[in-house]
């Protein structure tokens, strides 16, 4: 079955580089990726000093992508936060939302997914409001397609206990009062699920008055304890069945970028072969894409190490022979493990909080 499937780079920690990213856009577009949205929390102009334009230079790094996208046939858009706004939506924020939307136009945005997650509302008329908020951004950008993740993503109880209890019936009044045009981002029963079914997305797809966009957070691996693990083996628990009630599914991408074409390549396989899938065959075959046979078997010999076992319970003899390992081959994935042996994709606590 057949579903639009995209990357949302909407991770915490290190940023990529421009070159990482185009790469990885152009190897899955190949696989049939077709939009991309750049989001990531790292990115204080999209999120917490969202009313300050991008330095120049970043700008034109932007709208390079953004025709780079267009020319491997991928949808580009990105991930505004425009922080807390929907809690003041006064003349001022007016003003700045529509400077900002004039500006990512400029860049060549053809998707703009506007992000109330990870926000603490104060807003009694939550739903309302932020319906609101997306019709006159949507009234004011020259995006072809708009795109919401709810500040209720997931019916995660998680974010009841860091975001305060959802208003009643939120999902429901979001989806009433949405136009039937804008998607709408959803996680799944937990926010990094591990299997989401078709039971319970007909169930969401119900109260929303629409198919979601699934926001797949795998094989992200950010934050503190996540990011102490490469997340390579191939996607499970996502089965063929859930085009059905799909409106497209997009990947949170991990750390690293290179690594994360693995998993990814497999989600498009799971999408074709349906219930024929299998997801050892297809990370291995993956694998032998992105990485070339050697490193490959390499890689797979580690699975047990890089992904179950992670930094934790790496002693440092077996860290030093690992570093030997990768250290012998000339390829970008080795040297994003040997980064990762080092620690240097370790996100903190402390960046999670502010960025």
């Amino acid at each position: 079955m057949f579903v639009e499937l995209g990357v949302i780079e909407g991770f915490y920690g290190p940023r990529w580089t421009w070159p990482e990213r185009t790469a990885l856009m152009q190897r899955l577009a190949g696989a049939g990726y077709r939009f991309y949205l750049y989001a990531p929390k790292s990115d204080a102009h999209l999120r917490r000093r969202w009313q300050t334009p991008h330095p120049e230079a970043e700008a034109r790094a932007l709208a390079g992508f953004a025709e780079n996208c267009r020319q491997s046939g991928v949808r580009f858009g990105v991930g505004l936060s425009p922080f807390e706004v929907f809690n003041r939506f006064d003349d001022d924020a007016r003003r700045a939302l529509a400077d900002k939307l004039q500006a990512l136009d400029a860049m060549g945005v053809e998707e703009l997914a506007v992000l109330f997650d990870d926000m603490h509302p104060q807003q009694p008329n939550l739903a309302a409001t932020q319906a609101d908020i997306l019709h006159w951004m949507a009234e004011r950008t020259g995006a072809r397609q708009i795109s919401l993740c709810p500040t209720y993503y997931s019916d995660d109880p998680v974010l009841d206990r860091v975001f305060g209890a959802r208003p009643e019936r939120y999902l429901e009044t979001l989806g009433a009062r949405l136009d039937p045009s804008i998607r709408v981002f959803w996680t799944g029963e937990e926010v990094c699920a591990r299997e989401i079914s078709p039971g319970h997305l007909q169930s969401v797809a119900e109260r929303l008055g629409r198919a979601p966009v699934l926001w797949d957070n795998y094989p992200v691996n950010d934050g503190d304890r996540m990011s102490r693990h490469l997340h390579l083996r191939g996607f499970t628990g996502r089965p063929a069945a859930n085009a059905e009630w799909l409106a497209g599914h997009a990947i949170n991408p991990a750390l690293q970028p290179t690594l994360t074409a693995i998993p990814a390549l497999t989600l498009a396989c799971s999408y074709a072969e349906g219930a024929r899938y299998q997801y050892g065959q297809a990370f291995m075959d993956a694998a032998r894409t992105v990485l070339g046979e050697a490193l490959a078997r390499q890689v797979q010999a580690d699975l047990l190490v890089l992904q179950d076992a992670g930094l934790g319970r790496i002693g440092e003899h077996k860290r030093a022979a690992l570093l030997a390992t990768y250290g012998g081959f000339d390829h970008p994935a080795a040297r994003e493990i040997e980064r990762w042996l080092r620690g240097e994709y370790q996100v903190t606590d402390e960046m999670v909080a502010t960025q």
